[in-house]
């Protein structure tokens, strides 16, 4: 489980292809804390550190994931938010995130807002999944790239975020841009609350 804080951006130094799965090779300041086995973030999935060698890790991202997700967009160089689980011991500071991202979704329009940046994506309609609570609501939770961030103005399969210029910094939404796909995760609670529904 983890919060949505993003601790920082790893880059992607090595991938490989093993028949329909892939192993990421990524490099960042955390590696000599990790363990084999441990789950990290991986702009929103959650991934299994299979390997650590010369100051680097290695996940695998298997045929499913890469369906619902950027991982197999990645290109060697690029940056991917990075998050440890967390520790159940102190604050959440974002929201409930699962690293089990539901679906890809579109940025179609950036606009300044004297300081920060709005974000807009979209994401493809489905009445069924709607149902099921994959669906975004005024003021609730996101997670984008495995980072956990307010709802502004939804529609029935867009929304906005803000984003301040600390997390446009610290995170790969400096280099989102509008055509660029992201990893989204619709809130927990919201698919709770409508499996519920249904079960009346």
């Amino acid at each position: 489980m983890f919060s949505g804080i993003i601790e920082e951006f790893a880059t992607v130094v090595a991938i490989n292809r093993d028949r329909e799965n892939i192993d990421l090779t990524l490099k960042c300041s955390f590696v000599n804390e990790l363990k084999i086995d441990q789950s990290i973030s991986h702009n929103g999935v959650c991934l299994t550190v299979v390997q650590i060698k010369d100051n680097t890790y290695t996940v695998t991202a298997m045929k499913e994931t890469l369906d619902c997700s950027n991982l197999g967009l990645l290109k060697v160089g690029d940056k991917v938010n990075v998050e440890r689980s967390m520790i159940m011991n102190g604050r959440l500071d974002g929201h409930i995130v699962q690293g089990h991202v539901d679906e890809t979704a579109k940025c179609i329009c950036l606009n300044d807002a004297d300081g920060s940046t709005y974000f807009t994506f979209e994401y493809k309609k489905d009445s069924e999944m709607t149902k099921h609570g994959y669906f975004t609501v005024d003021k609730g939770s996101v997670t984008v790239n495995g980072v956990s961030l307010t709802v502004c103005n939804p529609t029935e399969n867009t929304f906005q975020v803000a984003i301040i210029p600390y997390t446009l910094s610290h995170t790969n939404f400096c280099d989102i841009r509008e055509g660029s796909i992201v990893n989204i995760e619709f809130d927990i609670l919201g698919k709770y609350i409508a499996r519920l529904h249904q079960m009346e």
